[in-house]
C-alpha cells in the first residue's frame, strides 16, 4: 500500500507541474512554481522546508526561483557564492549534503552567510537536464541532520520524477526565444526593406545605391541601421512597420 500511494503521490505531482508548464508564460513562472511544490511535499509538519532552484544557461542569465522570501534570500547567497553546496553539486553533478553548518568547513564564508539566517542544514541535488544546461534543487531547514537517510533519498527521488518537467520547461523556453529572436530580425529586415524602396523612390536610384546611402546615414549619425530606417519610415507618415510572423 505504501509504494501504492507513493507512485500515487508522484503521479499527481507530475501532472501538477505538466499542467503548470503548458500554463506558465516563461521558465521563471514554472521554477517559481516547482520550488513551491518541492517545498510542500518535503516538509514535514511543524517542520518547514525552505526551497529554491538556480538554473544556468549557457550564455544565459542565471535564474534563481524560491518557495518564498525567505528562501529567495539564501538562494541569492547560494548564486553568489563562487563556492557553495549548489554551485558544487552543479558542477559535480552530483548531491551535495551539508548536515549542519556549524561544523562545516568546506564553504566557510557561505556557512556564516547562511547561518545568519538561522539556516543549520543544506542540500543540493542536480536535475537531469539535457547538453549544457544545469538546474540544481536547494534545500535549507533551521535545524541540523535534517536531511539524513530515507529524507535524503525522498528528495532525490522527487528531483527524479521532476527532472522531466524541467527538461520540457527549458526546451520550451529555448524555442520562445528563438522564435522571438526570429520574429525581431524579420522586423528589422521588413524596417530596412521599406526604408530603401523609399530612398529609390526618392532619389530614383538602384537598391544597392539606396541601401548604401542607408548605411552611411548609419555612420554618420552613429546610429544602428535599423534606428536610421525606422526614422526614415516614419518622416514619410507611414508609422512603425508591421510584420506578418506566425510564431
Amino acid at each position: 500500500m505504501a509504494s501504492e500511494s507513493t507512485a500515487h503521490t508522484a503521479t499527481s505531482i507530475t501532472d501538477h507541474l505538466h499542467e503548470e508548464l503548458l500554463n506558465s508564460t516563461d521558465v521563471e513562472e514554472f521554477l517559481d512554481e516547482l520550488a513551491r511544490v518541492s517545498a510542500r511535499n518535503l516538509s514535514g509538519s511543524g517542520d518547514e522546508v525552505l526551497c529554491g532552484i538556480m538554473l544556468l544557461r549557457e550564455r544565459k542569465a542565471a535564474i534563481v526561483a524560491s518557495s518564498g522570501p525567505a528562501a529567495e534570500a539564501i538562494s541569492q547567497i547560494e548564486y553568489q557564492s563562487s563556492d557553495s553546496p549548489g554551485m558544487a553539486a552543479s558542477e559535480e553533478q552530483a548531491t551535495v549534503h551539508a548536515s549542519d553548518l556549524e561544523q562545516e568547513d568546506r564553504w566557510p564564508e557561505y556557512a556564516e552567510a547562511v547561518l545568519g539566517h538561522g539556516i543549520r542544514s543544506v542540500l543540493a541535488i542536480p536535475f537531469q537536464l539535457e547538453g549544457e544546461t544545469k538546474a540544481t534543487l536547494l534545500l535549507y531547514s533551521h535545524r541540523s541532520g535534517r536531511f539524513e537517510g530515507r529524507i535524503l533519498e525522498t528528495a532525490e527521488d522527487f528531483v527524479r520524477q521532476t527532472s522531466l518537467a524541467l527538461r520540457l520547461a527549458v526546451r520550451f523556453a529555448h524555442y520562445s526565444e528563438t522564435a522571438a529572436h526570429l520574429r525581431a530580425t524579420l522586423e528589422t529586415r521588413t524596417v530596412i526593406d521599406m526604408a530603401v524602396g523609399i530612398i529609390m523612390a526618392q532619389n530614383r536610384c538602384s537598391q544597392q545605391e539606396a541601401f548604401e546611402l542607408l548605411k552611411a546615414a548609419s555612420s554618420t549619425r552613429n546610429s544602428k541601421l535599423h534606428s536610421v530606417a525606422a526614422a526614415v519610415v516614419s518622416a514619410l507618415g507611414q508609422g512603425p512597420a508591421q510584420t506578418h510572423y506566425d510564431g
